[in-house]
C-alpha cells in the first residue's frame, strides 16, 4: 500500500511538471517578428501600373464578312456594322504589386509581370509618398525587373544569401496583396531548387507563407531581417494562396539587376540541349544503379553542345564539376555560367564516362514552333501494339526533323502502351539505335530483350522525351 502511495505521488509530480514547464518552453521557441518588420516595413513600396487597352465598344455576336465592293449591302454594312476609329475606345487596365527599395537614391526592385507592358507606374512608399516610376531594365527568364524613381535619402534593406537559406528555416513576407498594403505573412522554408514549367532558369524557393495576388515584387525576408527572395509565383486552383508559394532567390535576382544597370541587359550561358529528368525505369535501361542525371532528349542544331560532340541519349551527370542530381540543377549552372569560357563535363553515354569540353555560349531568343499535323493513312504493324508509318512530310517539316523515325498512327494495348507511347509521336530511337524506316523499326524490336527496360526516344510537338519501355515475358 505504502509503495502504491509513492508511485501514485511521483507520478502526479512528473505531470505537473512536465505541464508547468512544457507551455513556456513551447512559447519561448516561436519567432517575434515585430522588430523585423518595424525595420523592414519602410523600404518596402507598393507598385500600381495603368496599361491603356483599346477595344471595341460595338459587341456584335458574329463576324462581319467581307462584302463586294459594289455589292448592295456594302453600304448598309458599312453604316451600321462595320468598325472605325469612333467605335474603338481606351480603357485604363489597374493592376497592383509589390516592391522594394535597394538603393539610398530610388532603385526598386520588383517583379517583370508587374510591370510589363504599364503605360504609367506609380510607386507608393510607407510615409504615403509617391513617385512616378522609370523601367530601367527587365529579364523575363527570372521575371524580375528593376525600376528607378527621382528620390533620395530612402530606407533601403538588407541584402541577404539566398544559398545560406535551409529547409524548414523561418521566414517572412511584406507585400500588398489584393491592395492591402504592408500585409505580413510568415511561414517556413517548404524547398530549396524547384524547377516550374517554363521557368528553367530559376530554382525557386518554394515556401508556405501565404502569397496572394499584389504580393509579387515584394521581399521574403529570413529571421535577420535579410531579403532573401523576391515572391513571385502561387501554386493556385482557385486564383489565390493554397500554401505553396515560389520566390527568385535574392542571389540570382540581384545578379541581374547588377548586369541590367552595368550592361543594360541580362546575358545568361546557353548548352543547346533539351534535356529531361531520368526516372527508375530509365536508370535501369540505361544500365544505372539508380537515377541521376539530366538525359538530353534533343541537341539543338549548331548549338555548343553539338560542337562539342554530345548526343541524344547522353546523360549529364556533372558540369563544371559540380553534380547533377536532378535535371532541373542543369540549366541554372549553365545560365549562371560565363558566356565564351570553356567548361568540363561529364557524361554517360552507352554504359560509358566520358568527359566533354564545350564553350558556352550566349542564351538566344526562344522562337520555336511545332504545328499540328495528321498521321498518314498507310501503316504497318509491329508487336509492341504500335501501328507506325512513314513520317508524313507535313509531319517531319513541323518537328524540323530531316529523316529518320516512324510514325505512330495507332496505339493498342501492349509494352508501348504501358510506356506512355501516344498516337501522332515519331519514335527516333530504340534501345540506343537510331530509326531510319520502318522496316529497320520492325527488325529491331524483334530482337529486343524481355523482361527489361530499353529506352525510347520520341518526338512530339512539345519537345522530344525519352521513355521507358518494358516487353513482358510470356
Amino acid at each position: 500500500m505504502l509503495h502504491s502511495n509513492i508511485h501514485a505521488r511521483l507520478f502526479l509530480i512528473l505531470l505537473f511538471t512536465l505541464t508547468f514547464f512544457s507551455q513556456p518552453v513551447f512559447a519561448q521557441g516561436l519567432p517575434d517578428f515585430t522588430e523585423m518588420v518595424e525595420a523592414a516595413s519602410p523600404a518596402i513600396v507598393n507598385i500600381s501600373t495603368t496599361q491603356k487597352v483599346k477595344r471595341s465598344n460595338k459587341h456584335l455576336p458574329f463576324e462581319i464578312p467581307d462584302m463586294p465592293e459594289n455589292g448592295p449591302f456594302k453600304d448598309f454594312m458599312d453604316k451600321f456594322f462595320r468598325q472605325d476609329e469612333d467605335g474603338i475606345e481606351e480603357h485604363d487596365v489597374a493592376s497592383l504589386g509589390s516592391g522594394f527599395i535597394i538603393t539610398n537614391d530610388g532603385y526598386i526592385m520588383t517583379n517583370n509581370h508587374v510591370v510589363k507592358d504599364a503605360d504609367e507606374i506609380i510607386v507608393r512608399l510607407s510615409d504615403r509618398r509617391e513617385f512616378k516610376a522609370e523601367v530601367i531594365g527587365t529579364d523575363h527568364y527570372s521575371d524580375i525587373a528593376l525600376l528607378k524613381i527621382d528620390a533620395s535619402n530612402l530606407p533601403m534593406v538588407k541584402i541577404g544569401d539566398s544559398n545560406k537559406l535551409k529547409v524548414g528555416e523561418w521566414v517572412l513576407a511584406i507585400g500588398s496583396p489584393f491592395g492591402f498594403e504592408h500585409s505580413v505573412t510568415a511561414g517556413i522554408v517548404s524547398a530549396k531548387g524547384r524547377s516550374l514549367p517554363r521557368e528553367n532558369y530559376v530554382p525557386f524557393i518554394q515556401t508556405d507563407v501565404a502569397i496572394n495576388p499584389g504580393n509579387s515584387g515584394g521581399p521574403l525576408f529570413n529571421m535577420d531581417g535579410e531579403v532573401v527572395g523576391v515572391n513571385s509565383q502561387i501554386y493556385s486552383r482557385t486564383g489565390g494562396f493554397m500554401g505553396l508559394s515560389f520566390a527568385v532567390p535574392i542571389t540570382m535576382a540581384m545578379n541581374v539587376v547588377d548586369q541590367i544597370r552595368n550592361k543594360g541587359r541580362v546575358t545568361r550561358g546557353w548548352l543547346g540541349v533539351l534535356i529531361q529528368d531520368v526516372t527508375r525505369e530509365l536508370a535501369e535501361s540505361f544500365g544505372m544503379k539508380q537515377p541521376k542525371g539530366a538525359l538530353v532528349a534533343k541537341v539543338m542544331s549548331d548549338s555548343p553542345a553539338e560542337k562539342a560532340g554530345f548526343k541524344t541519349g547522353d546523360i549529364i551527370l556533372s558540369f563544371d564539376g559540380k553534380s547533377i542530381p536532378r535535371s532541373s540543377d542543369l540549366p541554372p549552372m549553365v545560365g549562371r555560367s560565363e558566356v565564351g569560357n570553356q567548361y568540363k563535363v561529364k557524361i554517360l553515354r552507352n554504359g560509358k564516362y566520358k568527359t566533354l569540353t564545350v564553350k558556352i555560349a550566349e542564351l538566344p531568343e526562344e522562337d520555336e514552333t511545332v504545328a499540328d499535323t495528321s498521321p498518314s493513312k498507310e501503316s504497318s504493324e509491329s508487336v509492341l501494339g504500335l501501328m507506325v508509318t512513314k513520317v508524313p512530310d507535313e509531319v517531319r517539316k513541323a518537328l524540323e526533323q530531316d529523316e529518320g523515325g516512324v510514325f505512330v498512327q495507332q496505339v493498342e494495348k501492349g509494352a508501348a502502351l504501358r510506356a506512355g507511347v501516344r498516337r501522332g509521336d515519331v519514335i527516333m530511337m530504340i534501345n540506343n539505335v537510331d530509326i531510319k524506316d520502318v522496316n529497320q523499326f520492325k527488325k529491331l524490336v524483334k530482337d529486343l530483350p524481355e523482361g527489361k527496360s530499353i529506352p525510347l526516344l520520341v518526338q512530339r510537338r512539345n519537345g522530344p522525351i525519352f521513355l521507358a519501355m518494358k516487353i513482358e515475358k510470356d
